[in-house]
Formats: structure tokens, sequence, C-alpha cells
């Protein structure tokens, strides 16, 4: 479950630096900003006419209200959790578009340092300003959610519903990824400018079309990925998607830089890893334990396990 987060938020990273040419620090946020939007959504719906409208559009800051009192899961509130899912996607597209039409579109022309530190200062504005909001506590958002056992010859797995919708999602939105760069126009020219943007360019290839296209792609998936994360783990805090993103970065390294096949296989590598490691070490040494992994794999195979940079 954690390496299809990590996947599914690092293809839009993955495709920011292979199109765009730089590494954007920013993504965490819009991770944190997308699940804040989305749970705002979820918890208005759910909890309309239960509960204070401020409080349910805070999601409970200040143990204002809770999800679990609200009885939020995809069985018992499978509306307010769609609805939510889908104010993630779309609210994390306006912000990245925005950002971009405001800060990242006038310094394109800069070289890739520029951009990286404008977006983390990007990052900093983002996390501060959701904390300012919505505060710093950690508040659970959803109710417990029925289970079922998957048994097998040595033992059964426990799995529950929002497992199973967060492994549904990530799948269908990843098999979607693929038919686009494979299937489509569009596909054909994001792929044709990460190879080459000024041939791209002289061939008649509208490359500013496919730099927004690519931020909403990448950000309706960097949403959905950061609501789904928090209903697979059932809490949320202001700084969810800034401990994820060097998960995510080392995910999209593994891979191959600019790959979003190898975004989608090394998310899971890098998942895998933090979550197994601790049948073996403790669990505070899990994240250290994912980045031995990535350096292991890159001293074999340097390049990434897609080598290379492109978006297929």
């Amino acid at each position: 479950m954690r390496g299809l987060v990590i996947g599914l938020a690092g293809i839009g990273l993955s495709m920011t630096y292979s199109i765009l040419n730089f590494a954007n620090f920013a993504h965490g946020d819009y991770i944190t900003a997308g699940a804040f939007s989305g749970w705002a959504t979820t918890y208005l719906v759910a909890g309309l006419g239960r509960a204070d409208v401020g409080a349910l559009l805070l999601v409970g800051a200040g143990g204002s209200v809770y999800g679990g009192t609200l009885d939020i899961g995809i069985v018992s509130t499978p509306l307010a959790i769609v609805l939510g899912l889908l104010v993630a996607g779309v609210f994390t597209v306006a912000l990245s578009l925005f950002v971009d039409r405001t800060v990242f579109r006038p310094i394109r022309d800069e070289d890739g340092i520029t951009l990286l530190i404008t977006s983390i200062g990007v990052a900093f504005a983002l996390r501060y300003l959701i904390q300012f909001v919505f505060g710093s506590d950690v508040r659970g958002t959803t109710a417990q959610p029925p289970s079922f056992s998957l048994y097998f010859v040595d033992g059964a797995v426990r799995i529950n519903m929002h497992d199973l919708t967060l492994a549904v999602v990530a799948g269908g939105l990843m098999l979607a990824v693929h038919l686009l760069l494979q299937r489509t126009k569009l596909g054909k020219a994001m792929r044709a400018m990460s190879d080459n943007e000024d041939l791209a360019r002289v061939t008649g290839i509208p490359t500013e079309r496919v730099v927004r296209s690519v931020w909403i792609i990448g950000g309706a998936l960097t949403g959905v990925a950061g609501y789904t994360f928090i209903l697979w783990k059932g809490t949320l805090g202001f700084n969810d998607g800034w401990l994820l993103l060097l998960l995510i970065f080392a995910a999209v390294i593994l891979g191959g830089i600019g790959s979003v096949y190898g975004a989608i296989t090394g998310g899971l590598v890098i998942g895998l890893t933090a979550s197994l490691s601790v049948i073996w070490i403790p669990s505070a040494f899990a994240r250290a334990a994912a980045f031995v992994v990535m350096i292991l794999i890159l001293l074999v195979k340097p390049e990434g396990l897609f080598s290379g940079r492109s978006t297929a």
C-alpha cells in the first residue's frame, strides 16, 4: 500500500523532471494540500447537520470533531469519500497551474538550480500556510473500516476496505497513465518533448500545451495520492507530504530519473522495503533501510531500473 502511494505520487514528480527539467521540491506539499482539500470536503459531506460547518471545513482542527465520530469510511460514507477524492485531484490541479503561472513560468528559461531553489521556497510557503489555516495537530480521519482475511498455506493476511480502495484507485490510475502515454497524441507529444524539447517545438508540437497538461495530470495524480494515503493510514498532519517526499525522490531516482514506469516500480520497491524492514530492524530505521536498498541497486545499475530519462 505504501509503495502504491509513493509510485502514484512519483509519476507527477517524474513527469515534471522529464519535461520541465527540474526537481520540484514543492511536490510533497502539493500532496498535503490535496489531502487537506479532499478531507475538508469529506468531513463537510459526512458531517453536515451533525457538527459546526467551520469545524468540518478545518478537518476537525483542535479536536473540534473526529472522523471516527462521523463514522467516515468507504463503506459507511462512500459519497463523502468519492467527492473528497475528486476534490483532492481538482484542487491540486488548480494549485499546480496557479503556482506554475505565477512562480515557475516567469523563470522557466533559467537553469535547474534556480527552479529547484524556488520550488523549495514554494514548499515552505505552502506548508506553513496549511499549518496556519488547519493547525499543527495530527488528527484521526476515519472510523475503523471493515476487513477480511486472505488465507494461505502458512497463515492469513488481513486486508481492510481502505487497503482495497487504495489498490483499486492507484492501479486504475497507473493503467490510465500507461494508456495515455502509449495510445494518445498527447502522450506521444510528451515523450517527444522529453526526448528533445527544441526538436519538438520545431516540428509543431504545442509545447506550452504539453507543459500545462503535465501540471494537470501530475497534479491530479498527486492530489489523489495524498487523499488515498490519508484514507489508508487514518491520520492527517500538515507535514505528511514533506515526510513522504524523500521516499518519492528515492523511488524516482531508483526507477530512472524521468521514467514514469520507473517511478511506479521504484515506488513499489521503496514502499515494500520501508514496510518489510521492520521485521528485522526497529521501525525508526525503516526509512534509512529504503535508502540503503536504493544505493545498493544504483551501485549495480547506476542509470536506474528503467535506464534513463524518458516518460515511457
